[in-house]
């Protein structure tokens, strides 16, 4: 039997950046995953820069940063608890894409309105609207209140 062999839990799968949106909406997929009997799956896409220069590329490991900024985010949310069934995957890629072909296995994904990127001004992301128009699951798109 190998891996592809072995039944899984269905999961709620969500784009994490570490910005705030994205927070809230690692909450609202556990809170998802609860109500669907799946697991989480978070997911966090890295890419290279344009232009790196050449002494400082060497010292620099993006897909650790990515672990770093994920694990942190994880941490963050849900303290030392996370949920149990937690999966998580670090890819080198666009996060649009990488949701998109992840969203073939997902049961509904979520991601926050805005994250690191774009203008802020923008109701919805480049992400957020990418992953509205393509996916191949349900999708939730979280907004923050903000209060003042």
């Amino acid at each position: 039997m190998n891996n592809d062999d072995v039944a899984r839990r269905p999961v709620v799968l969500v784009g994490v950046d570490g910005s705030p949106h994205s927070h809230h909406a690692l909450r609202e997929a556990r809170r998802f995953a609860g109500l669907l009997g799946c697991d989480v799956e978070v997911l966090t896409a890295w890419q290279y820069p344009l232009m790196v220069e050449p002494m400082s590329a060497v010292q620099w490991d993006p897909a650790e940063d990515a672990r770093q900024l994920q694990d942190a985010s994880v941490r963050d949310v849900f303290g030392a608890e996370p949920p149990p069934g937690l999966q998580r995957t670090v890819r080198q890629g666009q996060a649009a894409h990488l949701l998109i072909e992840a969203s073939k296995r997902a049961e509904l994904l979520v991601v926050g309105c805005r994250g690191h990127g774009g203008f802020a001004g923008l109701l919805l992301g480049s992400v957020s609207s990418s992953v509205a128009a393509h996916a191949h699951c349900a999708v939730l798109i979280t907004h923050i209140e903000h209060t003042q």
